[in-house]
C-alpha cells in the first residue's frame, strides 16, 4: 500500500508570485481575442457613410489616458521608474504597517519579464486606492520584497487623473 502525499495550499508567502503568473496568463489569453468571420461579414454589409457629425467624430476618438512620469533623483544608482496598467492591488496589508502593493504591466519589468511590483509606504498610499486597469507611474530604489521578489519601493507615485503623491 502506498501513501499519497498532498501538497498544502499556497501560504501567504507563496501567493503573490502565483497571482502575478495568473494575471499574466489571463492577459496573454485576452490579447489573443480578435474579430470573427461573423463580425467581419456584418461590418461589410453595413452601409458606409461619408460624412459624420462632429459629435459622432468625438465619440469615435478613444480618450488617450496619460499619467505624469515619475523621476529618479540624481545620485540614486538603484532607482528605477515604471509606468503601466495595474493588474493586481493588495488592498489589505498582511503585516499591518499600512503600505499598499501594486503589480503593473511594464516592459521589460523589474519583478518578472513584463511585470513590476511596487511597494507604496503608508504616507504615500493614494486615497482612494487605484484599481486594476488604472494607469500609474512610480519611481524609487529596487529592493527585495517579503516574498523574495525585486520590487520598486516608491518614493514618488502618480495615478492617472489624480496628480502627484510624494
Amino acid at each position: 500500500m502506498s501513501l499519497v502525499r498532498r501538497r498544502a495550499l499556497p501560504t501567504g508567502t507563496e501567493r503573490l508570485p502565483l497571482v502575478v503568473l495568473a494575471c499574466a496568463a489571463l492577459l496573454a489569453c485576452a490579447s489573443g481575442c480578435g474579430a470573427t468571420s461573423e463580425t467581419t461579414d456584418s461590418a461589410a454589409q453595413r452601409p458606409q457613410t461619408t460624412e459624420r457629425s462632429p459629435q459622432a467624430k468625438q465619440r469615435e476618438k478613444p480618450a488617450v489616458e496619460t499619467v505624469a512620469a515619475s523621476h529618479c533623483e540624481p545620485g540614486r544608482p538603484s532607482c528605477r521608474t515604471t509606468e503601466g496598467r495595474i493588474v493586481y492591488v493588495e488592498r489589505v496589508d498582511p503585516d499591518g504597517d499600512g503600505d499598499a502593493h501594486f503589480v503593473v504591466i511594464d516592459l521589460p519589468g523589474v519583478t518578472l519579464p513584463g511585470l513590476t511590483a511596487i511597494d507604496v509606504r503608508k504616507g504615500l498610499r493614494p486615497h482612494p486606492l487605484p484599481v486594476a486597469g488604472d494607469l500609474i507611474s512610480a519611481a524609487g530604489p529596487v529592493q527585495t520584497g517579503s516574498y523574495g521578489q525585486s520590487q520598486i519601493h516608491a518614493l514618488e507615485l502618480h495615478v492617472a487623473g489624480r496628480g502627484t503623491s510624494g
